[in-house]
């Protein structure tokens, strides 16, 4: 293991303050296709980031050479780096934005990895693609599980010493089903893996065997349901669906680097604006959404984020007014703005950039079944299966796999292709329920920046009901 302070104490220069970040990290990938063992990969990434300060301006050099001779060779083109962008610098930084952070994390874990042979494993997901073929009508069943075990070391010259290891695991199980040219897929998150910082317990085959029966039979099941009728009338969003929502249009119209404008040649700007805070009424007042990266399973939970600022949770919208977005002390020093402990970096070799965490809608007081009985007309839909959102993230249209019409209170028939769309600040403020009851998901696959990173996020949300909304059939 690499001694970072040794290390540190070698590099020599005219900086203001260094830092370097060590990482570490393993993924597992085991896919099984109807019943056959498909694939399995193990990749193994490691390196180091070194971040200096130099005339006001961070400067940042990646290297997967651990040498001293290759650590101090990506410290001096970090250096160079620095100081040459700091005559073209849009603002003065301070190790002000650096905080001293010390401490260490780790992700909650009841089972050890090991503990479950690769076999074991696989034996597990061939009994889960079993279990979906409920009929010759279910043509295609996949079940996949991703491990990511990593470790994230840092120090700098001003005292931050953190270490954090994280054990995540994302599974997903799908089946497709075909009839007479029709064809539908149902998932276990409609895309989205069931994403959580967790062990081995995870793989519990009780539980996974009775969803992948459900899957297979709802696949089945929307072969010969209705088409999700055209018109306007309540919604039901299931967690499922409303972490893609919340997702889309909360997290990242609230990120602070698109609202400076530094992404909107890679994935947009926002509709929001630095006056909106405070002000706009994002939403009903029934709308609570905080950044909190202290939930413990959670797919982006962190003692620290990459600049050292100690995660809290903090409410960006409260009772529908928008409070806080999504920024780094530097975005936060640039707009004058609060923000959040949300500077986080893909791996060794990128730069911290203005990213979610765990975006988490609050709980209101509803029960499921008191909103179901409060609707005389609507729709509840479940599990993404398409979207698109403009690049301000205002005007959205969302597609689902699975839905039930909702008449006189009651859920009647099943429905398929149900699909809605809408504007974004329109669309929370027709927010009229929220269940108390909450699930977490999350993506491993969220991608931004240039170059590109691609990080993880964790949304808990609970179930919502919203009036007057567009849906329609495919």
């Amino acid at each position: 293991m690499l001694d970072l302070h040794k290390v540190l104490n070698t590099l020599k220069g005219s900086v203001e303050w260094a830092q370097l970040r060590l990482v570490s990290e393993k993924t597992t990938w085991r896919v099984i296709r109807n019943e056959q063992f498909e694939g399995s990969d193990i990749s193994f990434d490691n390196g180091l980031m070194v971040e200096v300060l130099v005339n006001g301006h961070f400067g940042y050099a990646g290297t997967s050479d651990l040498t001293a001779d290759g650590v101090k060779r990506a410290f001096d083109k970090a250096t160079l780096m620095a100081r040459q962008a700091s005559s073209f610098k849009v603002h003065d930084f301070s190790v002000l934005q650096r905080p001293i952070a010390q401490g260490r994390y780790a992700s909650p874990v009841s089972r050890p990895m090991d503990s479950y042979s690769a076999k074991e494993i696989s034996d597990l997901f061939i009994d889960a693609t079993r279990a979906m073929k409920v009929s010759d009508k279910i043509i295609n069943r996949i079940a996949m599980a991703m491990i990511v075990e990593s470790e994230f070391s840092v120090v700098s010259t001003h005292g931050s010493d953190v270490h954090q290891k994280f054990s995540i695991v994302s599974t997903d199980f799908n089946a497709t089903a075909m009839d007479a040219g029709e064809v539908q897929q149902r998932s276990q998150n409609g895309g989205l893996a069931r994403c959580n910082q967790i062990g081995a317990e995870v793989f519990d085959r009780a539980s996974i065997l009775e969803n992948a029966k459900i899957i297979g039979t709802e696949a089945l099941e929307l072969l010969s349901a209705e088409n999700c009728p055209s018109e306007t009338l309540d919604l039901l969003i299931a967690p499922d669906q409303m972490t893609l929502q919340v997702h889309e249009s909360i997290g990242h119209p609230l990120e602070y680097d698109r609202i400076l404008g530094d992404e909107r040649n890679y994935a947009g700007w926002s509709f929001v604006k630095p006056e909106d805070f405070g002000k706009l009424q994002y939403g009903s007042k029934l709308m609570n959404v905080t950044f909190d990266p202290t939930v413990p399973d959670a797919m982006a939970s962190y003692a620290f984020d990459d600049a050292g600022v100690k995660a809290t949770k903090e409410y960006l919208i409260k009772d529908g007014v928008l409070l806080r977005g999504l920024g780094s002390l530097e975005s936060q020093a640039r707009l004058s703005l609060p923000g959040v402990a949300n500077s986080r970096s893909s791996s060794w070799n990128r730069a911290p950039i203005d990213r979610m965490a765990n975006i988490n809608l609050e709980p209101g007081t509803s029960k499921l079944e008191d909103m179901i009985a409060s609707v005389e007309r609507g729709v509840f839909m479940h599990a993404n299966k398409s979207w698109s959102i403009d690049d301000y993230r205002n005007k959205f249209q969302f597609g689902c796999e699975y839905a039930q019409l909702i008449e006189n209170g009651k859920l009647t028939k099943t429905l398929k292709n149900p699909n809605y769309r809408g504007t974004t600040v329109k669309f929370w403020n027709s927010l009229k329920a929220v269940s108390a009851n909450r699930e977490t998901y999350g993506s491993p696959f969220c991608g931004k920046g240039e170059p590109n990173q691609v990080i993880r996020v964790g949304h808990t949300t609970p179930y919502c009901l919203f009036g007057g909304m567009e849906v329609f059939g495919a």
